[in-house]
């Protein structure tokens, strides 16, 4: 039970001074930052949407929309006539863009939609997993949660030098671990537009307000950036290289910029490297410049096999370590095995050759696909990774003329902050066979429609 509390005389000031976007998102954020700042504590009692429109000098429709939004967070409880309540958030019920991308029309004979790696381009994980099992495997509950081996050898291969480093269960754990750290709810967060889904579910169910900055051929654009963090944003979301969905890789020279504007601000810096050793593209860490604000995450799901379910995180020591200490209270480690048959494929030959002809077919499948859609005139970005975002006429139309002939592709609109050109993201990595012709396929369910500026 609340116990709930009569609005008193200053809590309209209060909010309309907060609240300085008159929007939807803007209302909804702004009561949600004064929700995680204690100003508005559980069991307060929140004016009527009239009473709140009136002061705001906004429509009714506009405050009920951001009321809704905190609703769907579990941030407000609406009780009828007694009135609507600040709660302790819960989150959303549905990862509702994840299951956008996931849920096609069917089963297709070839599925570009996934997102995952080519299962044949995979290491052999027999002989190492044979080497390992011969050594002795037994644990002990007080033992360190990352083997001294594998934190030796990832901490030798870190774009810089990690203040703290642990090992989770993949890149959608460190990040859900990580944002739980950084984000509360009605923080300004910024994100690249687009991205990958599943993160816009996360900071939608951790109440962020989230901010999108376009990419170009090197990365986030520094001035987008610039403009997000003056509105106070407290975390910036972002994967350095073979970016999912564009396949845009950061250069050096936008890495210094983004440094450069970011440095004037607090905000804590996070970077998922999810496509690890099968990316082209050098790595470019906003921690080169930035360590201590810096959260770097390396997968090897896509690299080393998806059910190894590792991924290392390393830098800022409070934030790192507060994720390991979190851990404590949960799961307490990944599993030691699998970390074990991980420190035992990095260094194994046949696994290091594996890897690196995969990073070269995955390339080559790419140049393959995007000349014929260059020639074609259909636009898509980025040079690195398994993924493609291409152009096309009309996103619906496009997906049904491929899944008539069992292509599956992923929707564009899970992928955007705000509403966009239509897009398709295409997993050209899982073609391969018939290169040319699917890519003709894909062209001629673009549409005929002109490359977007800054494309290709």
């Amino acid at each position: 039970m609340y116990c709930y509390r009569t609005m008193n005389a200053s809590l309209v000031p209060l909010l309309t001074t907060s609240i300085t976007d008159r929007s939807a998102r803007g209302i909804a954020g702004g009561v949600g930052r004064l929700i995680s700042a204690g100003q508005l504590a559980v069991g307060t009692r929140l004016p009527t949407v009239r009473e709140l429109s009136k002061e705001l000098g906004v429509s009714p429709t506009t405050v009920s929309e951001a009321w809704q939004t905190l609703a769907a967070v579990g941030a407000i409880d609406a009780r009828g006539r007694q009135g609507t309540f600040v709660r302790q958030p819960t989150g959303p019920s549905s990862p509702r863009r994840y299951r956008r991308v996931t849920e096609g029309p069917g089963h297709f004979s070839l599925d570009l939609s996934t997102g995952t790696p080519d299962p044949a381009l995979l290491p052999d994980l027999g002989p190492v997993i044979a080497r390992v099992s011969r050594q002795s495997l037994t644990s002990s509950y007080l033992d360190q949660p990352v083997l001294p081996e594998l934190a030796e050898r990832v901490r030798a291969d870190w774009p810089f030098t990690p203040e703290e480093l642990t090992v989770v269960d993949g890149a959608m754990d460190a990040l859900d671990r990580v944002a739980g750290v950084v984000v509360r709810l009605g923080d300004r967060v910024v994100v690249e537009h687009p991205t990958f889904p599943p993160l816009l579910d996360l900071l939608e169910l951790l109440g962020a307000d989230v901010i999108g900055v376009d990419l170009d051929h090197e990365g986030m654009r520094p001035d987008g950036l610039a403009a997000a963090l003056a509105t106070g944003a407290s975390a910036v979301f972002l994967q350095p290289r073979a970016h999912n969905p564009t396949g845009i890789t950061l250069t050096a020279e936008r890495g210094a910029q983004l440094a450069a504007v970011l440095a004037a601000s607090a905000a804590s810096i996070v970077e998922d490297d999810h496509s690890g050793d099968i990316a082209s593209g050098a790595l470019v860490s906003l921690g080169q410049w930035l360590p201590e604000r810096t959260v770097h995450i390396r997968s090897y799901s896509k690299s080393h096999g998806p059910d190894l379910r590792l991924a290392a995180v390393g830098g800022a020591g409070d934030v790192v370590s507060a994720v390991a200490n979190r851990r404590l209270l949960g799961p307490g480690w990944s599993s030691r095995i699998l970390q074990a048959v991980l420190v035992a494929m990095l260094d194994h030959r046949p696994t290091i050759d594996a890897v690196a002809a995969a990073r070269d077919e995955y390339a080559a499948r790419r140049r393959a696909v995007t000349a014929v859609l260059a020639g074609a005139g259909v636009g898509f970005t980025g040079t690195d990774g398994i993924n493609l975002w291409m152009q096309v006429a009309d996103e619906r139309s496009a997906l049904l003329t491929l899944a008539a002939q069992g292509i599956g592709a992923a929707p564009g609109e899970p992928f955007m902050v705000r509403v966009d050109e239509p897009s398709l993201r295409v997993t050209v990595g899982n073609i391969d066979n018939d290169l040319a012709g699917y890519a003709e396929r894909l062209a001629e369910a673009a549409g005929n429609i002109p490359a977007r500026s800054g494309q290709r």
